[in-house]
This record gives structure tokens, sequence and C-alpha cells, in this order.
């Protein structure tokens, strides 16, 4: 089992499929609270969903498409985070990331994309990462901009959000910006 330790309270690991159950109930638990910004809600409505996503997770892992990671939060999961996708041609690295609800308000997601962010660049030896988030998701918005990414422009209507389209702020960070931030 792979573990990347940020901190004394903080870890994130690949995902097994026994992990299901646990981070099921989190986003049972936390579904009203996510819906307003994730659209895939509707489609997580059972542990036997959750299994499909994280064994999606783990083959594109293994075909090196991206990283999903879930989140330890003082031995609970707490959420997930990781590279959405990754462009292995032009070096680009996309994070997503969403915390369960009674996680939040302990700067967990900017310690988790802040070691992402560094991963990026130091481990993987990309040349950039990239985060979208919806205009109006301003706790989502706030983690990059904490992190000293540059606000790089917004597009338009970029996702369906069940009854609604929302635009997109993205973010970008560049290595050599990373190394003299």
């Amino acid at each position: 089992m792979f573990i990347h330790k940020i901190d004394e309270d903080l870890s994130l690991k690949i995902p097994e499929l026994s992990d299901a159950e646990e981070f099921f109930q989190l986003t049972d638990t936390s579904r009203e609270y996510l819906r307003e910004w994730l659209p895939w809600l509707d489609g997580t409505t059972t542990t036997e969903d959750t299994k499909g996503f994280l064994k999606n997770a783990l083959l594109n892992y293994a075909q090196q498409k991206s990283l999903t990671t879930i989140i330890l939060f003082k031995g609970k999961i707490a959420g997930t985070a990781g590279f959405n996708r990754i462009d292995w041609s032009n070096g680009i690295a996309y994070i997503g990331y969403w915390l369960g609800h009674e996680f939040q308000g302990n700067g967990i997601m900017t310690r988790v994309v802040e070691a992402l962010t560094d991963y990026a660049f130091n481990e993987m030896k990309l040349n950039k990462v990239e985060i979208r988030a919806a205009s109006e998701n301003q706790k989502s918005r706030s983690i990059p901009e904490r992190l000293g990414y540059v606000r790089e422009g917004r597009i338009r209507r970029a996702e369906k959000l069940y009854d609604h389209f929302v635009d997109h702020e993205v973010y970008g960070m560049l290595a050599d910006e990373w190394k003299n931030n």
C-alpha cells in the first residue's frame, strides 16, 4: 500500500477496494454539501458504485493516466484528491479534490494540494499543474490562490451541474514558478 505522509495528521494513499465502504459513507453523509459543486453524486448511491469508481481509479493509475488518492486525516478517510488527468506529452497534471463536510476548516486541502503540486514537479518532473474550479465556488478557488497559482482565465459554461451550467476559473502553476515560490 502506497502512503504519502504530509504531516502527523495527514496522509495520502492509493485507494484499495477495502476502502469502499468507509469512502462511500463519507460521500453519503456529505451528499447535500457536495452536491452544490460535484455533478456525479446522483450516480453514486451504493458501496458498489464507489467500488466501481475505485476500480477505475486503480486502472487509470496503472496506465499512468491519473493518480487518485484518498485523504487520511487522523486515520479517517476525509476525502479525495489527486491528478484527474496526467498529460505526459505536455507535462501537465490536472488536480481535482473534495473533502467531507465534517473535515472542513482544518486547512487539510491546502496542505494536500501543496503536497500534490510538489510531487508533480519534484517526483514526476512535470512542467505545469492546473486546477479548475467553478467560478462561484470560493472555497475551492481559495486553495490555488493561497498557494500562489496564477489565475489564467475563465471557461464559460464549462460544466453541467444537474440543471444548470457553471463557469470555471483556471489556475496554473509552472515548475519554475514553484521552485521560486
